[in-house]
């Protein structure tokens, strides 16, 4: 088993990507925080995977797809593009699978590798939010488009619906 962070985009909707994904075994919704100057804590979560079923590459290039991984918008500080990597062998890793995806992507990517320092729960009320608020406005026009394109794209990876939630 590893373990490995993203942030990205709202972490209720990375959550729901992630949680789909066969060989990812658990996701922690909350918040982390990295070193300087991006210490302050923004929405993420933390995977815990098994690299024999899901590969690192294929876990961020997912991440990538899945959130606006080449928008350098103005919430980028609440919702930071990132790979929280838990050690220097992960980080130079996740590195160059971004070297790797970034041509097949229409503009650069502002995604970047940080040193994972400290994680925050979301409050319970929030865990597994696409399970819990299932056909409601914030899924269906969020979440559910995002679960679209991984069921296109990433079939291949989704877990088999009697391990779904």
């Amino acid at each position: 088993m590893e373990r490995i962070g993203f942030g990205g985009g709202c972490h209720w909707c990375t959550e729901a990507v992630f949680a789909s994904l066969r060989g990812v075994t658990h996701v922690e919704q909350g918040f982390i925080r990295a070193d300087a100057p991006d210490d302050d804590f923004s929405e993420a979560v933390v995977l815990t995977f098994q690299p024999e079923r899901i590969s690192l590459g294929s876990l961020i290039e997912i991440h990538l797809r899945t959130h606006s991984s080449t928008s350098n918008h103005a919430m980028r500080q609440k919702y930071r593009s990132a790979i929280y990597a838990m050690d220097e062998a992960q980080a130079e890793a996740a590195r160059r699978v971004l070297t790797e995806v970034a041509p097949g992507f229409d503009a650069p990517l502002v995604t970047r590798v940080l040193p994972f320092r400290a994680f925050r729960a979301s409050d319970e009320r929030f865990q597994r939010y696409a399970e819990k608020n299932a056909g409601g406005p914030f899924c269906t026009t969020y979440i559910d488009p995002k679960l679209a394109l991984l069921r296109k794209e990433f079939g291949v990876f989704l877990k088999p619906v009697s391990e779904l939630p």
